[in-house]
């Protein structure tokens, strides 16, 4: 996967049309907590508290110019590329419908909902209710979207053009990885660039696919992804993202559940800003390396603010 500085501007521009770029701060409190100089790209300031809907505009305004005689797509998720997609179909007039597994984030499918998609649930996680979204594509004449798609990381790729563009001297950023496309992008903007900046990719424990891959040089799938940072709990890695992150990235760090509740409860006393556990899964990775981050100028992606009222409670009380 390869596109130009050219091609990336224009995706950007498409993304201009929804919403603004985001903001990146330095916080003074993160830089106390982690003895470092902390900036955060503030993803959870998007349309629908999230990265993912730069994808969504990105694919669906292609898909709608390229391809007008699509009736509608259909996709899987556990909520934030689901929401990037509905966002974008209603804007584009493309129908979307989205699989999610039982037990999903109530406030994310609510959201997928009041954008305008038709919500079916099946199956325990994430890539049982993409098996399902593959199977009814055909019987229900739709296109199925993926995960991963050159469109989608072109689109996501526009924050990290926004994040190191202003701050081109920073010595690591640290992204979470779900499926891939935001830590991919990051890669390949910053190759576009020429910057040395390192890109650290952050799991959790209970759902190490893409880390286990990593150290194994290959493909590595789990039984299970049972973690509450729902927006990291794959099983199975994309092969094309794992090779980007395979040749790109400096290292995988891997997070208990501890871990990341910290880290949500850092972002709020610190920024006041609600970070959901993929979105703190970052600064809880710097906080886990803080000595080795000592006195450097770091970036960690708050990928997504979607959390449940109830949950957020529960880890912060």
């Amino acid at each position: 996967m390869k596109f130009t500085l050219e091609e990336l501007e224009a995706g950007a521009r498409v993304v201009y049309g929804a919403m603004p770029p985001t903001p990146q701060y330095a916080w003074p409190l993160l830089a106390e907590r982690a003895d470092c100089e902390v900036w955060v790209k503030h993803e959870n300031h998007t349309p629908t508290g999230a990265f993912k809907v730069r994808g969504g505009l990105v694919y669906m305004e292609r898909l709608r110019r390229k391809r007008p005689q699509v009736r509608g797509i259909i996709s899987a998720t556990r909520g934030n590329h689901g929401q990037s997609l509905a966002f974008a179909g209603r804007r584009h007039g493309v129908a979307v419908t989205i699989v999610v597994p039982h037990g999903n984030s109530r406030e994310k499918n609510a959201a997928m909902r009041s954008f305008g998609a038709e919500l079916i649930e099946h199956g325990r996680d994430f890539d049982e209710a993409r098996g399902e979204a593959e199977r009814l594509a055909p019987i229900r004449g739709l296109e199925m979207a993926p995960s991963f798609h050159e469109d989608l990381v072109r689109g996501v790729a526009t924050y990290a053009l926004e994040l190191l563009r202003p701050v081109a001297d920073l010595h690591t950023i640290y992204a979470p990885i779900g499926m891939g496309s935001g830590i991919c992008g990051l890669i390949l903007v910053r190759d576009l660039l020429g910057l040395a900046t390192r890109i650290v990719g952050v799991q959790a424990e209970r759902a190490p696919s893409y880390a286990l891959s990593f150290a194994a040089g290959r493909i590595v799938t789990t039984p299970s992804a049972d973690t509450f940072a729902d927006g990291v709990a794959t099983r199975v890695p994309h092969a094309e993202a794992f090779e980007i992150i395979r040749r790109g990235a400096e290292r995988i760090v891997t997070l208990a559940e501890d871990e990341i509740a910290g880290a949500i409860r850092a972002f709020y006393t610190d920024t006041h800003n609600v970070a959901e556990g993929a979105g703190a899964a970052p600064l809880a990775a710097l906080l886990k390396e803080r000595a080795a981050m000592r006195g450097r100028k770091i970036g960690v992606v708050l990928s997504g603010g979607n959390i449940d009222l109830d949950l957020f409670r529960q880890l912060t009380a």
